[in-house]
């Protein structure tokens, strides 16, 4: 890993970290040194304090990260750096300053490494007279490849596109575009498949079937780095994510771990029973809520400071008015409560 060998970030992937960015170092002082375990012997991408600025306007800033085999969600509202973020990691701009490392090398100045690479980019960038076929079959020969047709025709077919269709790619819905885009970044086996927004256009049956493909090829052993600022997307690539606001590094790692750092925060909290209005009588005379809302006979909302503590009394309550309870459902547990706790939207 040489240059980024010696060098810091928060914690690995795997684990959680949240908080900003690493700060700044002070004008004219390195980077602080580094913990000896990052980053992780198995890390297949990784970015040490990034920054990168267009004339003056910072959009990354001081990002380190560390990405493991498997499916990685890269999250954040437009504008938050993530296309950035990825151009850098994928060798199409340089930072204005740190360090990049992919499957092997720098990807700006290490050909072998940047061809580890696959990178399904945000605009379409394809020959909109030529036929899908053709359009694949190119980013073969770009890579090398021999038998270029036939690598084209499986890397179409396993994004659910018939190879023998001879409209021109132009003619494509944005759906059928993306998975065109998506075939040449597979056509080569990449090691390393970076995609940012490829889920755009799509409908929900050819989602679905990216998003298994996506996993498919997680669980064969690659690195599969996708961005999207669709919060229910990002769940269902898999519980790693890297959150990024405002171009910094807002948490990193699992994010149900991630959700319990909310715990100090006020939940909201469902509550399905018989009896309702006797039963949010009671757990507001307790103090184990803050706010209630009862909806019906058999339907309560609650807020709550210390949900272990609602959880404790809620069933000695049922059982004191014969109540039947139905639901106990945290309504904050997804990752869209997570999200905007990462970035102060609370």
């Amino acid at each position: 890993m040489t240059d980024l060998a010696n060098h810091a970030a928060p914690e690995p992937s795997g684990s959680l970290v949240t908080a900003s960015a690493p700060a700044a170092p002070s004008a004219g002082l390195p980077a602080p040194p580094p913990p000896a375990a990052w980053p992780p012997p198995n890390a297949t991408v990784v970015a040490y304090d990034v920054s990168k600025s267009f004339s003056g306007l910072v959009a990354v800033s001081n990002v380190s990260i560390a990405i493991t085999p498997g499916v990685t969600g890269l999250l954040g509202p437009n504008g938050a750096g993530k296309s950035t973020l990825l151009r850098m990691l994928s060798g199409q701009i340089k930072p204005s300053s740190g360090s990049v490392w992919v499957a092997g090398g720098d990807p700006r100045a290490d050909a072998d490494a940047r061809g580890r690479i696959g990178l399904v980019p945000q605009q379409d960038g394809v020959f909109e007279r030529e036929k899908s076929i053709d359009v694949v079959s190119l980013a073969a020969v770009l890579s090398g490849l021999d038998q270029p047709k036939e690598r084209a025709a499986h890397a179409l077919g396993l994004v659910e596109m018939d190879p023998a269709l001879t409209r021109p790619v132009g003619t494509f819905s944005k759906g059928m575009r993306q998975r065109v885009k998506i075939a040449q970044a597979l056509v080569h086996d990449p090691a390393v498949l970076m995609m940012d927004e490829p889920l755009n256009g799509l409908d929900p049956k050819q989602r679905r079937q990216m998003i298994e493909l996506f996993h498919g090829l997680g669980d064969q052993g690659k690195t599969v780095l996708v961005s999207s600022h669709v919060l229910d997307e990002v769940e269902r690539f898999g519980s790693l994510v890297i959150v990024i606001a405002k171009g910094r590094l807002a948490a990193q790692g699992d994010f149900r771990a991630i959700r319990g750092l909310m715990d100090n925060q006020p939940l909201r909290v469902r509550i399905r029973c018989s009896h309702a209005r006797q039963i949010a009588a009671a757990l507001v005379a307790s103090g184990s809520v803050i706010g209630c809302r009862v909806d019906g006979d058999e339907q309560i909302e609650v807020t709550t400071n210390d949900i272990r503590q609602l959880r404790l009394e809620i069933a000695p309550f049922a059982k004191h008015y014969s109540s039947r309870l139905e639901e106990f459902l945290p309504l904050d547990d997804d990752l869209e409560s997570v999200f905007r706790y990462l970035v102060g939207e609370r």
